[in-house]
């Protein structure tokens, strides 16, 4: 019989699709004082490869990311699921005339992958607790990424991907620390 272990800590990170800075910027400040302070942001980049939200909320939507100082238990993904959707329903009053003023997909980096929390089931996703399932959507080696046949098309860009690589050596360094 195997010994159960601990889960290792994990790095959390939250996209962001919006149309307006000023809903990034209300976001990001949000989302600090609940997850605490950022340790990288990505640069925004244009969403493009999808039309699926512009009649919720917009035209010329971007998407940037941002990874959190503090490592986080993966447990702890589908209640952040639950608060980020919380955030994203607040929106609704502080940006009226957008069914939907900012998308927000929190997930979390480990050594091997990219793990993003979804409330939508389907074949390769893993339930996880309170309706929100896991979705594996890259996976690193050494010093690359790999996609996989289901990862969405804007993460096959090198802008997303060097991002997460630089995450991930943020992490890993983070991992050598002794704990305080």
């Amino acid at each position: 019989m195997g010994e159960i272990k601990k889960f290792t800590p994990v790095k959390l990170i939250c996209g962001l699709i919006y149309s307006q800075d000023l809903m990034k910027e209300k976001t990001l400040n949000i989302l600090t004082e609940k997850f605490g302070p950022a340790d990288l942001l990505s640069e925004s980049f244009p969403f493009n490869f999808s039309h699926y939200y512009e009649e919720d909320m917009g035209q010329n939507l971007r998407r940037c990311f941002i990874s959190f100082a503090r490592l986080i238990d993966p447990q702890e993904l589908p209640p952040i699921k639950h608060q980020t959707n919380e955030i994203e329903n607040d929106f609704k009053i502080i940006f009226p005339g957008l069914n939907r003023p900012v998308n927000l997909d929190p997930g979390y980096l480990k050594a091997a992958a990219l793990i993003m929390a979804t409330t939508k089931d389907f074949s390769h996703r893993i339930p996880l607790g309170a309706g929100i399932y896991a979705h594996l959507e890259l996976l690193f080696t050494r010093k690359s990424i790999m996609t996989l046949d289901w990862t969405y098309p804007d993460f096959h860009q090198a802008g997303y991907q060097n991002f997460f690589l630089q995450v991930r050596k943020i992490y890993l360094t983070q991992l050598k620390k002794p704990e305080p």
